[in-house]
């Protein structure tokens, strides 16, 4: 499994000849090297409604026909506008041809704000757990910390953590750091951060603070091989 990162909170798996994206928010994003005419994606994960991780979900996905997988009602708003979506739930899992997907709680919002100033409610917000190849990635969405994600890596062994440390929206640096000892993940990798002056952080820093682990800056279009 190929796993790289492209600026915010977005990641690109390739695994089995499918290109999977998580949260593709590219126009819009100064830290992103990808460009939305250049990608076609087989499957897209979505965390969570928020306009900077459904970002150019719709264009791609009508580009390239791909399966959109998202929390229930975010999915289901996304179908309303002609895409194939698989809706799941927290504490669910489905195995694809591509890979697992199971979703795990995370704590923090979800919804889309209209050109007329409506909040539209997107369900609950989620994390993702990913296992293609005999490995698992952990792509924690946006979230707090929380101590269930103990039972999260007591349950699943992970191979790759990504875990937000943008602080002021998610978890900052120190509680992505004691996350990190809870999931126990083999390689533990800062997201979100730097995109916005609000989340500004040194991924360095929190590097630093892990205790056990095995902590990875990634720039944008980095990659490691699970």
């Amino acid at each position: 499994m190929k796993v790289s990162y492209h600026g915010h909170s977005v990641l690109k798996v390739e695994t089995g000849g499918k290109t999977i994206l998580f949260d593709p928010f590219i126009n819009g994003n100064e830290l992103t090297d990808l460009k939305v005419e250049n990608e076609n994606p087989d499957v897209i994960i979505l965390t969570h409604g928020h306009g900077d991780h459904v970002g150019d979900t719709i264009e791609l996905a009508k580009k390239s026909n791909a399966l959109v997988i998202a929390p229930n009602e975010l999915a289901v708003y996304l179908g309303f506008q002609g895409l194939n979506t698989h809706p799941m739930h927290i504490g669910g899992s489905f195995q694809f041809d591509f890979g697992k997907v199971k979703l795990t709680q995370a704590f923090h919002g979800s919804g889309y704000v209209t050109e007329n100033k409506e909040i539209i409610y997107m369900g609950m917000p989620a994390g993702v757990l990913f296992t293609a190849e005999g490995k698992t990635i952990y792509h924690a969405g946006d979230t707090g910390l929380f101590s269930d994600m103990k039972l999260i890596g007591d349950r699943h062994p992970i191979d790759a953590a990504f875990l937000p440390i943008g602080d002021n929206f998610t978890m900052g640096p120190e509680d992505a750091a004691y996350a990190a000892e809870l999931l126990q993940a083999k390689v533990v990798v800062p997201i979100h951060y730097d995109t916005f002056p609000p989340i500004k952080q040194d991924p360095h820093r929190f590097v630093e603070m892990l205790k056990d682990q095995n902590g990875k800056v990634m720039k944008p279009g980095d990659v490691i091989e699970l």
